[in-house]
């Protein structure tokens, strides 16, 4: 196991136990801050620029100012500095409004181990439950003052339904409208296969977060002969699909073996996908 560390805008890296925010920390107290994460392979943040990108744009939304660039990318090198190639990693980039009152952003990385559950869904897939989100699909793109598709540090949402799936004994949740669509899931974008198509859901005509492994993923479809779009889907459609999965940046591609208690057989395109996105599969897990 190797161990987690911190790396802090101005200060260089720093011991795991050492205080990082201040007790004002807009971050905490109103959860008013961006993240992104990244999957660490062969000591290298795969599709960093995709996420430096996203996160550019949504700190424009929400009128935050980020350090430049380079400033980021030196932060991000300085955390990951030495850490083991063959040890995959979640590189976190974070960045905070910072103290109440006014004052710089307070930005961070960390860096730890993939969770040995997430190394292991790649294999074993996982089972989802659909959660009523109670909005129609396209409403939050319609208020033109509420930033839609953005990696926020408020995350009370998604953690209230990631218990809920803990209760009801599933692995992950699929949000679904108000008016019937199927949308992603607390920390995952939604891949359905239909026919010879890859399909995932809209991000600008929904809200919803655009994956940078989803999109990635569509976009080296045709690599395995596949065609790409992006499509609204109901989750009786979903139940008819020739494969369905999760997919993001730590976990990979997770394949859904199960949506609402009914088993789905699994698709013989699984480890096409999970190979084209180059995410390790242990081999000690095995496929059921």
């Amino acid at each position: 196991m190797v161990a987690s560390r911190i790396a802090v805008l101005g200060r260089g890296a720093v011991s795991a136990g050492e205080p990082v925010l201040r007790g004002d920390d807009l971050g905490v107290l109103r959860g008013d801050g961006l993240f992104e994460t990244m999957h660490l392979r062969d000591g290298q943040p795969w599709l960093r620029d995709a996420h430096l990108a996203r996160l550019a744009r949504a700190a424009a939304a929400v009128e935050l100012a980020l350090p430049p660039r380079a400033v980021l990318v030196g932060l991000l090198d300085a955390v990951r500095a030495g850490w083991p190639a063959d040890v995959e990693g979640a590189l976190r980039l974070v960045c905070t409004r910072g103290p109440e009152g006014g004052g710089p952003p307070t930005v961070y990385a960390t860096l730890a181990e993939v969770p040995a559950a997430s190394r292991r869904a790649r294999a074993t897939g996982i089972t989802v439950a659909t959660l009523p989100l109670g909005v129609p699909a396209a409403s939050r793109v319609e208020l033109d003052w509420l930033p839609a598709g953005i990696k926020s540090t408020s995350y009370a949402v998604s953690t209230a339904a990631r218990r809920w799936a803990q209760r009801a004994g599933v692995d992950d949740v699929l949000w679904i409208s108000s008016d019937g669509y199927a949308l992603e899931g607390p920390t995952a974008n939604l891949v359905w296969l239909a026919g010879d198509t890859l399909c995932t859901v809209p991000a600008a005509t929904t809200g919803i977060l655009p994956g940078t492994t989803a999109n990635w993923l569509l976009g080296h479809a045709g690599d395995l002969g596949l065609t790409a779009a992006e499509r609204m889907v109901t989750p009786s459609e979903l139940r008819d699909a020739d494969g369905l999965w999760f997919s993001s940046s730590v976990r990979g591609l997770a394949e859904v073996t199960a949506l609402d208690g009914e088993a789905r057989p699994r698709s013989a395109h699984t480890a096409a996908l999970q190979k084209l996105l180059g995410f390790p599969v242990p081999a000690d897990a095995d496929r059921p």
